[in-house]
């Protein structure tokens, strides 16, 4: 389907922005953690209107383009005029973290099988892999309420994401905020990981855990690890792969 252009209609500082958010629809796409057309990115545009950009509904990851995507304000009303509708459950969820978390420049939505698995375990995310330790420095849990559509559940969703970075929706599956979308795709990648480590090692004997203490200041040594530039570091790498596979995020 071709999508008319929206370059020459945003500011540059938008069209980056939809550029990025596609690459990151491209790239979850390519590693395998999309659901159909089920599940959702958003990214905030800077400015005093709260607007965002999320996916149009009825596309594939692997279609989505930066033209493609969806700008919408915080009542869902269509900003640019687009064919696709809007998946009113990833608004419902992404409208209201947008709302309070200034933040959250990109909150990133999964349902992949190893995240909805580990999600209805009682114990959820144990302290048994690397990956794990990263996670459960800034992790929240949110029970199930059904398909995320009812307005009563957003103050809910709202609280118990609290400031964490990494958010468990129990039966459902996963959720991250970045500061940039590069920071919410490096958060995912490594819960996604989490989780399928989890589930793997459960397969096999009985499991050795994290010493607790290795757990405090884990923090600090995330900052230390990366100098708190992860995202920037794996970025500019992750784009050159996507686009040795497709560039046509791009248009």
């Amino acid at each position: 389907m071709e999508i008319a252009s929206l370059k020459q209609v945003v500011s540059a500082e938008e069209w980056q922005l939809r550029v990025d958010l596609a690459a990151c629809y491209r790239l979850v796409a390519l590693y395998g953690w999309s659901d159909l057309v089920f599940t959702h990115i958003s990214a905030r545009i800077p400015g005093p209107e709260h607007h965002f950009l999320i996916n149009p509904y009825g596309l594939m990851f692997d279609e989505i383009t930066a033209s493609s995507l969806v700008k919408v304000d915080q009542q869902c009303n269509k900003v640019i005029d687009s064919p696709f509708p809007v998946n009113p459950a990833g608004f419902t969820i992404h409208s209201c973290i947008h709302a309070v978390r200034d933040d959250a420049g990109c909150v990133l939505h999964t349902h992949s099988r190893a995240g909805v698995a580990v999600s209805a375990q009682k114990c959820g995310v144990l302290p048994i892999s690397q990956q794990s330790t990263f996670v459960l420095a800034s992790l929240a849990y949110h029970e199930y309420e059904g398909v995320a559509l009812r307005e009563d559940e957003r103050p809910r969703l709202q609280a118990d994401l609290g400031s964490a970075t990494f958010l468990m929706l129990r039966n459902h599956g996963l959720l991250t905020v970045g500061k940039t979308i590069p920071d919410a795709f490096l958060s995912m990648y490594t819960f996604e990981n989490t989780c399928r480590i989890q589930i793997d090692a459960q397969a096999g004997g009985e499991l050795v855990h994290v010493n607790p203490k290795i757990m405090e200041g884990m923090a600090q040594v995330m900052k230390t690890v990366t100098a708190g530039q992860g995202a920037n570091i794996a970025w500019p790498a992750l784009i050159r792969k996507l686009d040795r596979v497709d560039a046509s995020y791009q248009k």
